[in-house]
């Protein structure tokens, strides 16, 4: 399933729980999805953050993913 094909039936999802109340399997799926839609934004998030570059007073780079770039969550 494509991030546009999740992002479809997290919505559809939601129309739904406004029109009645969700079945404990589509709340599952609706958390599930959103789960799985909130970890790819995250990822994404992290890798533009490791390439960055930081030019520092003395004129030296650092680079924020080899800085900070290993540590958890």
């Amino acid at each position: 399933m494509t991030m546009e094909e999740r992002i479809a039936r997290i919505n559809e999802l939601y129309h739904l729980s406004q029109e009645r109340a969700l079945s404990p399997t589509e709340k599952m799926e609706q958390k599930i999805l959103r789960k799985e839609y909130i970890d790819a934004i995250r990822g994404s998030l992290c890798a533009q953050l490791n390439n960055i570059d930081i030019v520092e007073k003395d004129g030296s780079i650092t680079n924020l993913g080899e800085k900070y770039g290993d540590r958890d969550e």
